[in-house]
């Protein structure tokens, strides 16, 4: 019954991961059909953080009322930092779908596991033995996954797969192929900016632990850093209205699944797992997106996505090996530290 418990309890983080990865993966594809819709990007950010801050405020009431930490001044600024990586991540996340493409998006989030490695290295949250197999593994996937993600970029390649509904019009702000390597690379921002945000909040996790809490206030951060952004960059008052069609539909998947319940499971699962092995999961989703690009938004795929992908992929599973044949070699060290007996007989 105890090992039964055990499995599950550990089981409940993968879930929990692979449900948020699916509604962020969703989410790219729900960007791109309100963006062609016509609903400016910035704005679509302020309203689902917004709606986002208004649906969980009920909760803040109920869930973790009698173990709550005191909210000091150092612990909202905190909340303020890790909302800044939110902010950041999403708002080049917006520019980079506008600038390309969904599945260009969804594929540039399997960087997150190398970014967050290289991190949680400097920030010595990891300790690489240059010696062991795991490390190496580990180091070599991070280099592998780089060097997928600027192939994605900078190589599109011919289309292997295209659909009668595809129409790039909404993609001339420069020329095609820059519009492709602008938005890659601020794809590539959203993960870096990503990976600080599952570094840092491991770190806040661990000062306060009430998941509700860190999330609302992430939450409401994020709506004003989001709002006097938006405010500057868009000057039309028209601009701020919302159709009640798929602009609408948009707001609502991003405040309640791309939102609410991704921040939700990730920093539920950062506090149960530690950050890698949530950034582990973002290549679960590119499958997801790949398919409802192509299907519903008549997306392009070509060569270039397709060899940048298995590349990232592969780079992502050389990381998860090292990370899992290291967690075996510490829980056996750990094994024969507690089987070894207090005294030696040295006689």
């Amino acid at each position: 019954m105890v090992g039964w418990v055990n499995g599950w309890s550990k089981l409940l983080p993968f879930v929990g991961m692979v449900v948020a990865m699916m509604a962020q993966s969703g989410s790219n594809v729900v960007i791109q059909v309100a963006m062609a819709d016509g609903i400016n990007k910035y704005v679509m950010v302020v309203y689902s953080m917004a709606l986002s801050t208004i649906l969980l405020l009920p909760f803040l009431f109920f869930l973790h009322s009698s173990e709550r930490p005191p909210l000091t001044f150092s612990v909202l600024c905190s909340f303020f930092l890790l909302a800044l990586f939110g902010s950041l991540g999403q708002i080049m996340a917006y520019i980079g779908i506008d600038l390309s493409s969904a599945t260009l998006a969804s594929a540039t989030l399997n960087l997150i596991p190398a970014f967050t490695f290289v991190l949680a290295v400097i920030f010595r949250m990891e300790v690489v033995h240059w010696t062991h197999y795991s490390s190496q593994a580990k180091v070599l996937g991070t280099i592998v996954s780089i060097a997928g993600a600027f192939i994605m970029i900078l190589y599109k390649g011919p289309t292997i797969l295209k659909t009668h509904l595809s129409d790039s019009s909404n993609k001339l702000q420069f020329s095609p192929q820059l519009n492709w390597i602008m938005g890659g690379i601020f794809c590539v921002g959203d993960s870096l900016a990503s990976s600080m945000w599952y570094i840092y909040q491991a770190s806040v996790v661990k000062k306060y632990p009430a998941v509700t809490v860190i999330v609302f206030f992430q939450i409401l951060f994020s709506t004003v850093q989001c709002t006097v952004f938006a405010l500057i960059a868009v000057r039309d008052p028209r601009e701020w209205r919302v159709k009640l069609d798929m602009e609408l539909i948009g707001i609502v998947y991003q405040a309640i699944g791309a939102t609410l319940i991704r921040y939700m499971l990730c920093t539920w699962c950062v506090f149960r797992a530690g950050p890698l092995f949530c950034a582990m999961f973002k290549p679960v989703g590119i499958i997801f997106t790949v398919f409802m690009g192509v299907i519903f938004l008549g997306d392009d795929f070509g060569l270039g996505s397709l060899i940048g992908a298995v590349i990232i992929v592969a780079g992502f599973y050389t990381v998860l090996w090292g990370k899992s044949r290291g967690e075996n070699n510490n829980e056996n060290l750990e094994s024969s530290c507690h089987n070894a007996p207090l005294l030696q007989n040295t006689a």
